[in-house]
């Protein structure tokens, strides 16, 4: 089975390229889609979070307040490492039991925003898709999506890895720069590639 890591700055269209795959019936394992269902109401995850940093992190119905726990970790470094200690082995294990689930298919997507950051998820894939656009589009597509702010937005693309160095260790690139129907073209085309990838590993073992 071959697991593809998909990852990319922040706006550039990670979560259209997954919906794509998964359209062409490709199964797809979000640690972020994990991190949000492990942090939702009534979830231990979230407990322990509330434990950690006070009630002030939460909605008066009990929910995560995630615009005030993102202000307070992305501000000080000795929270952040308190919340990654919370969620990182939580959302890891999570994923491992979902490409688990999957072993019948062909290929499965992992994503992971930070992969090239985190060796532990690096171990799990067999291959990495980048998908790269320019950071003026990365900027408007966040800003029209969450509503933050342009400084913010350039806070979070300079925390994470340089683009450069992320392109430099993609073993694919979608660059999605472009409409809809430019971007669904290249998923179906990498679609074919790792199906016929698939199929000629299995042929010859």
């Amino acid at each position: 089975m071959l697991v593809i890591g998909l990852t990319g700055g922040i706006g550039s269209g990670k979560s259209e390229v997954s919906r794509l795959f998964s359209e062409l019936g490709v199964p797809i394992v979000d640690v972020d889609v994990i991190s949000h269902q492990l942090t939702a109401k009534g979830q231990s995850t979230l407990q322990a979070i509330a434990n950690q940093f006070g009630t002030i992190v939460l909605n008066k119905d009990g929910s995560l307040n995630r615009e005030r726990l993102r202000e307070i970790v992305f501000n000080n470094t000795e929270a952040r490492y308190a919340l990654e200690a919370i969620m990182h082995p939580a959302i890891y294990e999570e994923a491992m039991i979902e490409l688990n689930r999957n072993k019948a298919i062909p290929y499965q997507i992992l994503v992971v925003p930070l992969l090239f950051e985190s060796t532990r998820y690096q171990k799990l894939i067999n291959h990495s898709l980048v998908i790269d656009c320019d950071s003026a589009t990365q900027i408007d597509r966040a800003s029209k999506r969450d509503g933050s702010s342009k400084s913010q937005i350039e806070k979070i693309i300079a925390a994470q890895i340089p683009r450069e160095t992320r392109n430099q260790l993609a073993d694919d690139i979608i660059t999605n720069n472009g409409s809809l129907d430019d971007l669904k073209e290249k998923v179906i085309q990498l679609n074919d590639k790792y199906r016929n990838t698939c199929a000629a590993t299995q042929s010859t073992s």
